[in-house]
Formats: C-alpha cells, structure tokens, sequence
C-alpha cells in the first residue's frame, strides 16, 4: 500500500561542508543548500532523503541524533559506501568519527556515523528474526554475539573488546570454529582501536589454530576480516 505521507529527518551539524562531503561520498546528492536565514542543507540517494541545520556549540562525541532508514537489502548499499569511503578518505574508517560499522555475512543492517556524530541506522525491510539456541551454544559464542551488538550498534568498541578478552582468556570448552571467530573479531578491533601489540597477538593465536579444510572454507569470511585487519597495521 502507498501513502502520500513522507518523514524527513532533520540533523545538526557542526560544518556544512564537512557533512556534506562525507555523504557525497557515499553516494548522495546535494539537492538544495542556503547559507541564511540559516544554514541548511538536502542531500538524498534515491529514496533516501536527509536535511541537515548547523548548530551552534554541537559536540559530535555527545550526539544523540539518529535515524532508522530501511532499505531492500544491506549487502550491496554497504559495499557502495565502502568504496565510496575509501576514494574520499584513502581508506575504509571503522572507528572514530565519521565511520562505517562493518557488515558481516547474513547480518541485517549497519550503521553510519558522520563527522557531526549523526548515526544513520540502515535495516534491511523484513529483517528474519533472530532464532533463540541458547541452551546449544557455547559461552564464547554469546560473547561473540555480545560484542557485535556492542561494536555494531552501540559504537562501543572497547566495551566488545573487554567482552571478548574475558571469553577468550577462561578457556572453556567450545568449538574450534567459535574460537576463530572470536579471535577473528579481537583482531579487527584491536586494529580500529590501534592496539597493534593485542591484534599482533591475536592474529599469532588464529594463525595457529588447527582447521580442517571443510572448517576454512565455513570462516572464510571471517578469515578474510583477520587478513584485511593485518593489511592496516603495515
């Protein structure tokens, strides 16, 4: 069913220019800009529209501002961001200000955060809900999953980094898959935090790991992350 109803949301920032070169990177269009009675700017890619005000004595680190964009489908729209970023920026920010979440295989949604602190959430429509196998699965992959909501959607990247330090260090039984992953993820936020001594040993963990060639084939995808972090420290 189609309505004539449209929400827009409306952002602060604290410089037009800077915000409105992050979103050309990824792929927006200015559509309208004016410097008075106050600043003001529209940037949109296709159905998606944003409208951006300057305001006064904004602290990016201590924004609030988000919105939910939906959209139908995740995978590709984060790869265009992704190239996007990397021809404007030199490389593909994942931590600081602004950045882009990482998206993992299957995984429903990402977020933006631009340079005035705004976080832009994209969702894929219809989302599958989460299937519940908490009796079946190991502590280490509920950390896993912990730090992930923590990295990718609260932007907390030393809180996921605790979390999976204290899964990784007790020891206990779990697959040798769910230790990958885990190191896998240690060492890609060991790298966006700039810790390259816990990512060095990290990666010196993972590499010694003992896989079988039917297990690197399902990690592929989170080996990859773990050589792509590596590339970063050099």
């Amino acid at each position: 069913m189609t309505t004539a109803e449209t929400t827009i949301p409306i952002l602060p920032c604290v410089a037009i220019n800077e915000t409105l070169a992050f979103y050309e990177a990824l792929g927006f269009d200015v559509t309208y800009r004016q410097a008075s009675p106050n600043v003001y700017a529209v940037v949109r890619r296709g159905g998606v529209e944003l409208h951006f005000f300057v305001l006064k004595g904004l602290d990016p680190d201590a924004s609030y501002s988000t919105c939910l964009v939906v959209v139908p489908e995740v995978e590709s729209l984060h790869q265009a961001f992704a190239e996007g970023l990397k021809r404007a920026y030199g490389k593909l920010p994942h931590s600081g200000r602004p950045r882009l979440a990482r998206l993992r295989k299957g995984q429903p949604r990402f977020n933006v955060v631009d340079p005035a602190g705004n976080w832009i959430r994209f969702v894929k429509r219809e989302a599958p809900a989460a299937v519940s196998e908490e009796g079946s699965r190991s502590r280490l992959a509920k950390a896993l999953d912990a730090a992930a909501h923590l990295r990718d959607f609260k932007g907390d990247l030393e809180a996921a980094a605790k979390v999976l330090d204290v899964a990784l260090a007790r020891q206990e039984p779990s697959s040798e898959e769910d230790r990958v992953r885990a190191l896998a993820a240690r060492v890609e936020l060991a790298v966006d935090l700039g810790d390259k001594e816990r990512a060095s040993a990290a990666l010196t963990e993972l590499r010694q790991r003992p896989l079988s060639d039917e297990a690197r084939a399902r990690l592929q995808e989170d080996l990859r992350a773990a050589d792509e972090a590596e590339r970063a420290l050099r």
